[in-house]
């Protein structure tokens, strides 16, 4: 990156220009982000944003020295609550601003916005404060400015008084004022409430199920699915319409399931949610995949392996061809585990291209392809296309059949580096897999670089674990020996993880390195107690190995990783 402009030279010059000679965009980004500007009518930086070629952080350093003014970052800012006090959650929004510091020694009021040259707002906020306070504007991101104004307002939409409003009838002044009649509508309101709800506590998945008196509505989060709300059976009709209107779903069709996609702006950021719906015996079953792009985009060395698992995954990154495999059941992060390492490897020198179904996480420069059934366009066949398009890297989202296994391993003999993810139990248990769909061991042999095996389990609430001995059995279980006490943590709960004793997820997992000796095995077709010996003789560390350290380190407990991984061999 070039040296920063000098101070009175970068004020000159206009925002575009200097992006460019800083080297933080080309001249056709540039381009692009101007024609899209007159297009959309938004500011020239936040264009560059949501195409992708700038990171808000960036953006607001820039504009920072281009204004000459101080910025903040706010995922790193605790605001001060008298500050917050003096000014409300619906001017906050309106003037889109956040009061983040208050000294009442020179009466002077900080406030984060996200255009800090804008003299109107800055002149109704010094109004509406009476011009008691000196304002003094910092530059936030836009959509940190939107979160934190969630977090400290908390969200506008009130499930609760939107209930109220079904159960009796009335509408509150606030809807008689909302100029959008279908806003007007609390079931439209109590949808939107409950996706923002189900966001703000961290949830994966939404589930909408109807009872025969009621609907019963989940959400997952950490892994495991949680009750929020019980509804009267009557509002679920408007409610599934609701749904199918926003994923653009056949509203006539109940009997047959349907997908569709949402996309809305939660928080300041944009969210997809992944519609599914599934007649059953009490009416059409609702499941929404909440897919954010932030979260499912996690950098390499932040995955949580060890420093051994993370330089082994590095080397077989590095092989400039052949199959790496990500193994495990449907939520175990093998998604997040491909898209990290696409992330970390993508560059302007290579050429990506995916096959997915569907597309989850769309990437820059990566070309993402989902399978289409319309056309009928499935792996094997989206594969034999993407091989005459010159790709250096194939992601391929899942290995299924025999057809798409074959696909996979000619496009790792051809010279190129293929990722795809296969269900299995286990790293070593893929090998018996691919011999299973049909693919011959003198191919698997010399073409597999390695295999992944993860799974997830939930994080000890640090604020609120207890400590506890472990007694023999949990000794023999963790492997540990000597006489001495082992202090291990077990889950109580507070407010701050909402009495569930957990707070986030991390993962445990096993790599399998495919090295000379098993290449041999392999071909040969050597039982699983073979290659697994000679795993483990050249370093393997199994699944139930990691996990137990997890525990052993006081990050999450014995129960929770018997939850997701077998632990029989433990204690035999």
């Amino acid at each position: 990156m070039n040296a920063p402009l000098a101070g009175s030279a970068s004020r000159r010059m206009p925002l575009g220009e200097q992006l460019v000679a800083r080297g933080l965009i080309s001249d056709d980004q540039l381009r692009i982000g101007l024609i899209e500007q007159r297009r959309g009518g938004r500011p020239l930086g936040q264009t560059l944003v949501r195409l992708g070629f700038l990171s808000e952080a960036i953006l607001r350093d820039a504009l920072s020295e281009t204004l000459g003014q101080d910025s903040v970052d706010l995922a790193h800012t605790i605001a001060d609550p008298r500050a917050v006090r003096l000014v409300g959650k619906d001017q906050a929004r309106r003037l889109m601003l956040l009061p983040i510091a208050l000294d009442t020694g020179t009466a002077t009021l900080t406030v984060a916005m996200v255009q800090p040259n804008n003299l109107v707002a800055l002149d109704q906020l010094r109004q509406l404060l009476q011009d008691r306070y000196v304002i003094v504007p910092l530059l936030a991101a836009e959509s940190q400015l939107s979160h934190a104004i969630d977090q400290y307002y908390g969200f506008e939409l009130s499930i609760d008084g939107i209930l109220h409003e079904i159960e009796t009838g009335e509408i509150d002044e606030a809807s008689l004022q909302q100029q959008d009649a279908e806003y007007n509508q609390p079931v439209v309101r109590l949808i939107d409430a409950l996706l923002a709800d189900a966001v703000s506590r961290g949830a994966s998945d939404i589930h909408f199920e109807p009872e025969q008196s009621f609907v019963r509505i989940r959400y997952r989060i950490d892994g495991v699915l949680r009750q929020i709300r019980a509804l009267h059976r009557t509002y679920w009709p408007a409610m599934v319409v609701r749904l199918k209107v926003m994923s653009k779903m056949n509203l006539a069709e109940t009997r047959a399931p349907q997908d569709g996609r949402i996309s809305l702006t939660l928080g300041g950021r944009p969210l997809d949610f992944r519609v599914a719906s599934q007649p059953t015996t009490w009416g059409e079953n609702v499941v929404l995949r909440i897919l954010d792009r932030h979260k499912g985009l996690v950098a390499l060395d932040a995955l949580g392996l060890t420093d051994a698992n993370l330089q082994l995954l590095q080397l077989m990154i590095a092989r400039p061809e052949g199959l790496i495999l990500v193994t495990g059941p449907t939520g175990s992060g093998k998604t997040t585990t491909l898209y990290s390492v696409l992330s970390h490897i993508s560059s302007e020198a290579i050429n990506i291209m995916t096959l997915e179904d569907p597309v989850e996480y769309p990437l820059p420069l990566l070309r993402q392809t989902s399978v289409n059934e319309t056309v009928k366009m499935d792996f094997a066949g989206g594969i034999r296309s993407m091989m005459r398009q010159d790709p250096d890297v194939i992601l391929v989202g899942e290995i299924r059949d025999h057809d798409t296994a074959e696909m996979a391993f000619r496009a790792a003999m051809t010279g190129h580096q293929v990722y795809s993810t296969l269900h299995t139990n286990s790293a070593i248990g893929a090998v018996p897999r691919l011999l299973d769909i049909g693919v011959l061991p003198d191919i698997i042999a010399g073409n597999l670089i390695g295999i992944v095996a993860q799974r997830l389990v939930r994080r000890l609430c640090t604020r609120c674990r207890e400590p506890y001995v472990a007694d023999a059995f949990e000794r023999q279980l963790l492997g540990i020996t000597g006489d001495g006490p082992v202090t291990l943590y077990r889950a109580a709960g507070c407010t701050d993880c909402e009495h569930q004793g957990y707070r986030g997820r991390m993962s445990v997992t096993e790599i399998l390195k495919i090295g000379d000796e098993l290449d041999e095995l392999i071909a040969r077709r050597a039982t699983l107690r073979e290659i697994r010996a000679a795993a483990q003789a050249a370093g393997f560390v199994p699944l139930v190995d990691d996990a137990c350290r997890r525990v052993r380190d006081g990050l999450t407990t014995l129960e929770e990783i018997s939850r997701v991984v077998d632990m029989t061999s433990r204690a035999a």
